[in-house]
């Protein structure tokens, strides 16, 4: 059985060399842990003794993690490769994965925990942080929850769940509006705003000759009138950043590009490029809470 510091300099190692990918050098696991580089030398030849760790020599050599070492921290390469991401505070930690995810206490109502195994310093998250696991790449499940607890040696963390929730395996295509509405450049704001009301939606993309060119919103509208520019036409308020997606994507991708560029829908388009629906935060939602059926 490994001891506390051998634990926490395996993992240290994992965490390096997920990031690098090459050898690491005993003074980087050293700076990282505070500790004496001697000490770390001293246990890197136990761990290897056990066939957990392999020495590379020459002048970029250092030390790389085995398989077995993986398995004894319970961690599987293609979980890592996997990456199922970690949130805080809605902005993704780049250099935080998950592992494992274990339900402790799913009988009882109102108080289910869970103990994520973590890839990467358990140190970057402090207790009562409010974070998002997921989606796993499997079953897209999403669990929401506050840290109250944390072990950075096993690297788990201990949550408090307020949510837990699986995005179902759809294509955009089929939770999308597929009768979509389209707007031209040269349209006044009145005529547009009358549209957008008949048909009860929040926006639609600005199209010339069959191309996407901007998305307008009734919050431009709204912005535009309460500035004074009630005459002014589609073209002067669009907005020209648009993220257009293949029909073929899917549902939990699309949620992760709507929080990347923090908009509230993206447009479908075919193989040859033209807009055929468009998707929204709200038939997203629909979709997870069963509302919506493809």
């Amino acid at each position: 059985m490994l001891t506390a510091v051998q634990k926490e300099i395996l993992q240290t190692l994992i965490n390096l060399y997920r990031k690098s990918r090459k050898s690491i050098k005993g003074e980087e696991i050293a700076t990282l842990m505070n500790r004496n580089p001697g000490t770390i030398r001293n246990q890197m030849q136990a761990l290897r003794s056990l066939g957990l760790v392999k020495g590379v020599p020459g002048p970029r050599g250092g030390y790389k993690p085995t398989i077995k070492a993986f398995q004894q921290l319970e961690i599987s390469p293609a979980e890592m490769e996997a990456q199922v991401p970690i949130y805080k505070n809605g902005k993704k930690l780049e250099d935080l994965s998950v592992s494992k995810i274990e339900f402790t206490s799913i009988p009882h109502p109102g108080e289910c925990e869970a103990a994520i195994k973590v890839v990467g310093s358990t140190k970057k998250l402090d207790l009562g942080d409010r974070i998002r696991v997921g989606p796993t790449p499997v079953n897209k499940l999403v669990v929401d929850g506050i840290i109250v607890g944390r072990d950075d040696v096993d690297n788990i963390i201990l949550l408090d769940t307020t949510g837990i929730r699986s995005i179902p395996k759809k294509t955009v295509k089929e939770v999308a509006t597929q009768d979509l509405v389209t707007i031209e450049p040269e349209m006044e704001l009145n005529k547009v705003a009358g549209i957008l009301s008949e048909k009860n939606i929040e926006g639609a993309p600005v199209t010339k000759k069959g191309k996407i060119v901007g998305m307008l919103t009734l919050s431009d509208i709204n912005r535009a009138i309460a500035e004074g520019k009630s005459k002014c036409k589609v073209k002067d308020i669009m907005s020209t950043s648009i993220v257009a997606v293949d029909e073929t994507v899917m549902i939990s991708d699309a949620i992760e590009l709507m929080n990347k560029h923090n908009i509230g829908r993206l447009i479908l388009i075919d193989s040859e490029k033209k807009p055929i629906g468009i998707v929204t935060r709200t038939d997203i939602l629909d979709a997870i809470a069963g509302l919506k059926n493809g």
